[in-house]
């Protein structure tokens, strides 16, 4: 990470493009290439089956934007890129999502992420004990975040289901 610290905005942008880019393609190719030795399995029947159709038709129409929003998560990309791939998803669709997402996710940690991880780098270096309280509070307040979230969701379905 030091060394994409130290380049500037263009090139930093630019070689951050080109991993993300690389790592989609491969995950995509990945999901196509399970799918493609599923078929030749006994499993293959499962694909053709009404549920399976209607889902890889759902992927193939809404699926672009599942990957265009999947970079603006963390842990996401991965399963969504992985999805598309595996409901073979036309190239003509999911290439111009996946290059919108890379540009999104490029800029991001272009700029805000890497300026996030110097700052902490630069705590770190002065106060390892204050670098080490400031990851157990990010976490910690993640953690409260989804607890409330899916407290929320329990309570609703609770009324709903009352209603």
């Amino acid at each position: 990470m030091d060394a994409f610290l130290e380049l500037p905005f263009g090139l930093a942008f630019a070689a951050l493009f080109a991993i993300v880019m690389i790592r989609v393609n491969v995950t995509y190719w990945i999901g196509r290439g399970a799918a493609a030795g599923v078929e030749r399995t006994r499993l293959s029947g499962a694909l053709h089956r009404p549920k399976a159709v209607r889902a890889q038709a759902l992927i193939q129409r809404w699926g672009p934007y599942a990957v265009v929003l999947s970079f603006l998560t963390i842990g996401l990309q991965t399963a969504v890129n992985l999805a598309a791939g595996a409901a073979r998803m036309p190239l003509r669709r999911y290439l111009p999502a996946a290059i919108a997402g890379s540009i999104i996710w490029a800029l991001l940690y272009a700029t805000i992420g890497l300026a996030a991880i110097e700052s902490w780098l630069a705590i770190a270096a002065a106060s390892p004990a204050a670098a080490i309280a400031i990851g157990v509070l990010v976490i910690g307040a993640l953690v409260w975040i989804l607890l409330v979230r899916r407290r929320r969701r329990t309570l609703k379905s609770s009324v709903d289901s009352l209603v």
